[in-house]
């Protein structure tokens, strides 16, 4: 009786996460009504951003841009100072207003209340309405984890029954702990074609633009923008910037007293 209960949790966990993956899938892979998948379209840095790194993206090219053309200062101990109170774009303007009226705070803090605010949030439904990002909700990263999940809980149920079963389980018994597996291992290698890396914030059509368009950049300041929304802020070469966004140099220093 405990073989076929355990065959009935394993098929359970197969079937529930396999489906959950394949609404996810075709979430993802829905084209709005009108969108034309960024045909002919220049991204902006904000754009590249979302697309490239999500919400937190964005507003790391915000600070990253804001202290570039002197407007804030990053300090590598990991605190944002405001020089310029005035925002050129409502993003640094959100930027500006998560710093408090003192004009200085830790930075963690105002990257994540600017990756939450409504205008980086204006940036992801333009391009969901262009077919360019993935909807809110589309979830392909944790039905991923979850039909791999059950590939695991299967394989350990039927290792269970054999545990169980000293004088050898029937074959087929065998046979049908086989089938979920086969099916959750089947949908992870479909995934991983149709649907990798799983936990981008671009659609299908996001990511191909995004590889083949040129976003524009000025000069040596825009280059690193450039580089930060497309690559991230591990990316820069300046190492008391990348220290500020990061924190890892605070840490080293602080170990370095101790």
């Amino acid at each position: 009786m405990v073989p076929f209960l355990l065959l009935l949790v394993a098929w359970g966990a197969a079937g529930l996460s396999c489906a959950r993956l394949c609404l996810a899938g075709a979430r993802s892979a829905r084209r709005p009504e009108g969108a034309g998948g960024g045909r002919g379209r220049q991204l902006t840095l904000y754009e590249a951003a979302f697309l490239a790194g999500g919400p937190r993206r964005v507003a790391d090219l915000a600070l990253v841009s804001m202290h570039l053309r002197r407007r804030l200062l990053l300090a590598h101990t990991g605190w944002a100072t405001v020089v310029d109170p005035e925002g050129r774009d409502e993003v640094e303007r959100t930027v500006i207003r998560a710093i408090g009226p003192e004009g200085q705070s830790p930075i963690a803090p105002v990257r994540a209340a600017a990756a939450a605010a409504d205008a980086v949030r204006a940036v992801s439904d333009r391009l969901v309405a262009a077919g360019l990002a993935l909807p809110h909700g589309a979830g392909v990263a944790p039905a991923v984890r979850a039909v791999r999940g059950a590939a695991l809980l299967v394989a350990a149920l039927g290792t269970a029954v054999l545990v169980l079963t000293p004088d050898g389980p029937d074959s087929p018994l065998l046979v049908w702990f086989a089938l979920p597996l086969a099916l959750t291992l089947g949908c992870l290698a479909i995934a991983r074609v149709e649907a990798h890396p799983y936990g981008s914030w671009a659609s299908p059509a996001g990511q191909r633009l995004l590889e083949t368009c040129a976003v524009p950049g000025d000069g040596a300041t825009g280059d690193t923008l450039v580089t930060v929304a497309v690559r991230g802020v591990d990316a820069v070469d300046d190492p008391a910037l990348r220290a500020a966004l990061t924190g890892r140099a605070g840490i080293r220093m602080r170990l370095g007293r101790e």
